[in-house]
């Protein structure tokens, strides 16, 4: 990073294809951690932007949007990945609807580079396991590091796509055939 060279052989988890490199999630993507707001800052007549609170909001990669605000401070734009970080960590969601104030139990994750957002999602559900033992406190949270410097392999950009798209097919698939059990 800059004129510094670090060796983190020691955090490479595999070997890669040609073609492909590990980053750390901080080269690449910014992180915007979020802030609650006073119950007098925020209502549930649809007046302002939308106000996402924590894991309540996340429903199996989607976003319900139950609160609004006319004040807000930290922004989520359409594209950002978001985040559970304090309670029920590890909920994950792509923000396809616009702007919306974040409570601090979600982070965004937003591309700064143009790099694909699934297959982002992708590396943090892998890693999601081990970031979850790292959460801290009485109430479980992970922190800003936790995510920031996670070790993430990058293909190239077609690569990406031809992943998410086989993994979409594949889970698709488990999902038709979990239907079909029950």
């Amino acid at each position: 990073m800059g004129n510094n060279v670090n060796c983190i052989d020691e955090k490479i988890p595999f070997e890669l294809p040609e073609g492909w490199a590990f980053i750390r999630l901080n080269t690449a993507w910014e992180l915007i951690s979020g802030r609650d707001l006073s119950p007098s800052e925020y209502n549930d007549k649809n007046d302002g932007i939308p106000y996402i609170t924590g894991a309540s909001n996340f429903k199996n990669g989607h976003i319900s949007l139950i609160r609004w605000t006319p004040v807000p401070q930290v922004i989520t734009r359409r594209g950002d990945l978001l985040l559970t970080c304090k309670g029920t960590i590890g909920e994950i969601a792509h923000n396809n609807f616009g702007e919306a104030h974040i409570a601090r139990q979600i982070m965004a994750i937003r591309n700064i580079y143009s790099l694909n957002v699934d297959f982002l999602a992708l590396c943090i559900e892998y890693s999601m396991t081990k970031i979850k033992q790292a959460a801290k406190g009485l109430i479980p949270g992970i922190s800003r590091e936790d995510i920031l410097n996670l070790v993430i392999p990058i293909p190239p950009t077609k690569e990406q796509e031809n992943i998410c798209n086989k993994l979409k097919v594949t889970f698709s698939a488990i999902e038709y055939i979990e239907k079909s059990l029950n």
